[in-house]
């Protein structure tokens, strides 16, 4: 009798301490989808789904609250989440429109928090107007494959294919649900009676507790200090001032040709303007090459061709052109779905601070000018190899002798003295191209001239 009540007790005791280990040892990973859907959405998912898996967590839980976002996004992040290994599921804190909901449908599970909606997933583009059928296609397409891909429950699908398309296109009524001219938008209560949802609470512990985990381990996926940098270099009032940086740059660099600070400047731009956009997915390959295309024009014009023409123009044409097309979210040059405020913003931003700096570098006294430049640029590196094989000392053969400007000298420019190319500092005033010039002085290595 004894034997048999200890051999119960050890039993029990024995189911409850596996009941209680496996309790503590679910681990749930929330990842949070609360802002528009953007390439930092669905990097922020690609590397939580990561740490998921290499971490050994036994659930992943988006907490979402959005109105919708990018459709390339949108599939991107759909995408990962159906081939993930592990169960996702999806807590819905208000909304998940257009690009939300189809999201939410690629989860294992969805759950809604009392008042929220789902739906309403008619691609616009960033003003708002409705997007052309290609891409209304293209996204019914999504949501009836997004349904279908949860199953059937006997011969029916667990989430209507038929009304996921009527969340996009108000043309299609189903009946019951949504007359025609209507996009199908369902509330929690509407989401629970046609198996969109799958159960009603109101925070991600209490859908825990209910699924018999509430001992659960939870931890909530957040952005890393190079995430939260990311977002902010790209951001129209930083990568405005990126473009002005890199602007400037080039400016100065083609006022006072020298391999100095303003070339390091703008290089420096150049990467913080890229680097985050190449990462987030804005920046094409072939945009940052007709960057570096355009770049190469205009040194060439600056160390190779004399004077500033086609090649310099083309190269800043090209290099301006394509900072501005890898600031706008197009796709193979489609701008359908481009909004152009973010880009009007930066170009604001961009055209103000430029016309200020130029502003007053040309009211800048030239004696204040050439104290600038002898400290930013850094003159013996690309200078000795433009002076015709001469340097040093034997510069002081230079002085007295006659030329012509063959870039203006706005205080540094290009002269032409015999059939050699110098790089020289105006003496007093601003030479323009074509006027005579005379070798007054050779100072620290800097050729000296004055209008003759």
């Amino acid at each position: 009798m004894n034997s048999s009540i200890i051999r119960i007790f050890l039993i029990c005791l024995a189911s409850f301490s596996s009941s209680w280990s496996s309790a503590q040892s679910d681990k749930v990973l929330v990842i949070p989808v609360r802002q528009e859907i953007s390439p930092s959405s669905s990097r922020l998912l690609s590397k939580g789904l990561a740490v998921a898996m290499n971490d050994s967590f036994d659930l992943v839980i988006l907490d979402m609250n959005t109105y919708g976002g990018l459709l390339a996004d949108a599939d991107s992040m759909r995408t990962a989440i159906l081939n993930f290994k592990k169960p996702v599921w999806v807590f819905i804190n208000k909304n998940a429109a257009s690009a939300g909901a189809l999201i939410s449908l690629a989860c294992d599970r969805i759950y809604m928090q009392s008042g929220s909606n789902i739906g309403a997933a008619t691609v616009v583009d960033q003003d708002g107007e409705k997007a052309p059928d290609k891409y209304q296609s293209y996204m019914r397409g999504l949501m009836r494959s997004t349904a279908e891909a949860k199953g059937k429950r006997g011969d029916t699908f667990i989430r209507n294919p038929g009304i996921a398309e009527a969340m996009v296109d108000q043309d299609i009524e189903i009946k019951g649900v949504s007359k025609s001219g209507e996009v199908v938008t369902l509330t929690t209560q509407e989401a629970i009676h046609y198996g969109f949802c799958d159960g009603i609470f109101e925070d991600i512990k209490s859908i825990l507790a209910d699924q018999k985990m509430a001992g659960a381990i939870i931890t909530e996926y957040k952005p890393s200090t190079i995430d939260k940098l990311i977002g902010w270099l790209l951001s129209p009032a930083v990568r405005g001032i990126l473009i002005a940086g890199i602007v400037l740059g080039l400016y100065f660099e083609i006022q006072s040709p020298g391999l100095g600070v303003p070339s390091m400047a703008a290089l420096g731009a150049a990467i913080l303007y890229f680097a985050p956009a190449y990462l987030e997915g804005l920046a094409e390959n072939w945009e940052i090459l007709l960057f570096v295309i355009g770049l190469i024009l205009i040194l060439l014009e600056l160390l190779v061709i004399p004077g500033f023409g086609v090649a310099g123009i083309s190269g800043i044409i090209i290099t301006v052109g394509s900072l501005i097309l890898a600031m706008l979210r197009n796709v193979q040059l489609d701008f359908s779905l481009v909004g152009f405020e973010e880009a009007f913003l930066t170009i604001a931003i961009l055209f103000i601070i430029t016309i200020v700096v130029v502003l007053l570098f040309l009211f800048m006294p030239s004696k204040t000018k050439n104290q600038l430049f002898s400290r930013l640029v850094l003159e013996t590196t690309l200078e000795d190899a433009r002076v015709g094989g001469l340097s040093g000392s034997n510069l002081e053969q230079l002085i007295g002798q006659f030329g012509v400007v063959v870039f203006e000298c706005k205080p540094e420019g290009k002269i032409k003295i015999g059939n050699q190319i110098y790089v020289a500092t105006a003496f007093h005033e601003v030479l323009e191209k074509g006027q005579g010039i005379k070798v007054m002085a050779i100072e620290q290595g800097k050729i000296l001239i004055d209008h003759h």
